[in-house]
């Protein structure tokens, strides 16, 4: 089990030091921000939808190594899916992370997203893990406000 939780954390910080998608995308025909005030992640969610195909997705913003990380690992699996699969995909994240940390969790259907499974057993990270899943949902559905974890 330890051989399985350093890898999870490997997988978490090299996305972190090394985000995949990072940067604004110019071609972006929705956008959302968010905001997690109680770690300070900070992110902005850009999304250019054909039709029903998220053809790119890209993420700009700070935070720490989980939000970072989440964001990265979110874009390489929802770009070229539809707008339905990338909200299953969204429902089954939101499912794991917030599933009863002792019971066992069902990652089929995650791939590398299950990584954060861990999470579960931190309930202060999980806002850090769903904030850019929360915010891209905001964005393909044209929400203006900053989504927030906390009011």
């Amino acid at each position: 089990m330890s051989d399985l939780r350093e890898l999870y954390q490997t997988t978490i910080l090299d996305h972190n030091k090394h985000p995949r998608n990072f940067g604004e995308l110019p071609d972006a025909n929705k956008k959302a921000h968010g905001d997690n005030p109680l770690c300070g992640d900070k992110i902005t969610i850009f999304v250019d939808v054909d039709r029903d195909l998220v053809k790119a997705v890209r993420f700009h913003g700070s935070g720490c190594a989980i939000s970072k990380a989440s964001a990265s690992m979110m874009t390489e699996q929802i770009e070229g899916k539809s707008l339905v699969e990338a909200n299953e995909l969204f429902l089954n994240f939101q499912e794991m992370v917030t599933s009863d940390p002792i019971q066992p969790v069902d990652t089929s259907g995650l791939g590398k997203l299950s990584v954060f499974a861990g999470v579960r057993e931190f309930p202060m990270r999980i806002k850090c893990a769903t904030l850019c899943w929360h915010t891209f949902k905001a964005a393909v559905n044209n929400q203006t406000e900053t989504v927030k974890t906390e009011e």
